[in-house]
């Protein structure tokens, strides 16, 4: 039997299409860059970059879209085995706006349905899911069938093996009438997911939806109650709350950056913390260095590309916060169009996850 994979994530993906320039409105645009997309495979693309072996299940459209994705997975070395194609629905394309610090609306092109909302129960590699010694799942694969009965699958098969962790990854947008699925809110559909997670990590907003709590401590509480055995709740520019149903906790402030992209930080937080646990770090460790590999995504432009590696993170640890990078270089055309100036002000990436 192969080798246990460090990190399998199943979930969402897509193509990222970023404006070059911060500071102007999405009408105004006229050059982006393109970068690989989706939080669960952004999580893998981060847990890659830290050294250890990942893959993704997910669906793309066969289309060339599609093609970029796997040809971006492999570049930054995670599996794609289990990305495959839908004839059906084209592969989802997702548009932002950056005004930093801390406004970065996201435009979704995921209809009539998303590929990744196709993936099968009868397709999943279930010996694979229970071998890997972490299995991540997002709360948006819950979403739709049969995403939701294969993710449901996958966690029963999972049967609380190693480390299963849900990223409660809460899109409205994505959900049936804003609310109800099948006659159920989504808080009983989260229930159901909880009960087979030994960890759970979201902000605010996410636990709010998940357990009825927003309070910290009593949203890390009801997630222990859920059946989880370590809640991280991001608390936004007051840092991140971690705890253990052991009784260890850790809480911890966010690291200072200036803040030039917010999206894609909860990501790199999320493939941090599965590195730290998969090292056995103490809970303060794993949630610092996480922490610190949030900070530095948000103080870059790209998604999954501005991942960073061990030795970034070491040192904006070691430095108490992320350096500045040189801006990006503004584009040749257009010149009518004024950028913003500056990085504006020093943000917690959590707040923006």
């Amino acid at each position: 039997m192969p080798e246990p994979y460090d990190v399998i994530t199943m979930g969402r993906i897509g193509v990222d299409l970023y404006p070059l320039r911060t500071g102007v409105p999405l009408a105004q645009v006229d050059t982006f860059g393109k970068f690989l997309g989706g939080s669960a495979t952004n999580v893998a693309v981060a847990a890659a970059r830290l050294g250890r072996r990942t893959a993704v299940i997910t669906r793309t459209g066969r289309d060339p879209f599609g093609d970029y994705l796997h040809q971006a997975l492999r570049e930054f070395e995670v599996d794609d085995r289990w990305v495959t194609a839908v004839d059906e629905y084209p592969t989802p394309v997702t548009f932002c706006e950056v005004f930093p610090p801390d406004d970065f609306p996201l435009y979704f092109y995921r209809l009539p349905k998303a590929p990744d909302l196709e993936i099968r129960p009868d397709e999943l590699d279930l010996d694979a899911i229970r071998s890997a010694r972490i299995f991540w799942m997002t709360g948006t694969g819950l979403c739709a069938e049969p995403s939701r009965t294969a993710t449901l699958a996958a966690l029963e098969a999972r049967g609380k093996s190693g480390i299963t962790v849900f990223d409660l990854d809460w899109r409205p947008m994505f959900w049936p009438n804003g609310a109800e699925l099948d006659g159920a809110e989504p808080r009983a559909v989260y229930a159901r997911a909880l009960r087979h997670a030994t960890v759970a990590v979201g902000n605010l907003d996410e636990c709010e939806v998940a357990v009825g709590e927003r309070e910290p401590h009593a949203a890390a509480r009801a997630l222990l109650a859920a059946g989880v055995e370590l809640a991280v709740v991001k608390q936004g520019p007051k840092g991140v709350l971690a705890v253990h149903r052991d009784g260890t906790r850790a809480e911890v402030p966010p690291v200072p950056v200036d803040v030039v992209n917010g999206l894609g930080a909860g990501d790199a937080f999320g493939g941090a913390l599965c590195h730290g646990l998969l090292a056995g770090w103490d809970l303060e460790r794993v949630m610092r260095y996480a922490n610190a590999a949030g900070a530095i995504v948000a103080g870059r432009l790209a998604c999954s590309s501005a991942m960073p590696y061990d030795d970034e993170v070491t040192r904006t640890l070691a430095d108490g916060r992320v350096p500045a990078e040189d801006p990006p270089p503004e584009p040749a055309t257009a010149p009518s169009i004024t950028p913003s100036t500056g990085r504006s002000s020093v943000r917690s990436p959590e707040a923006l996850s």
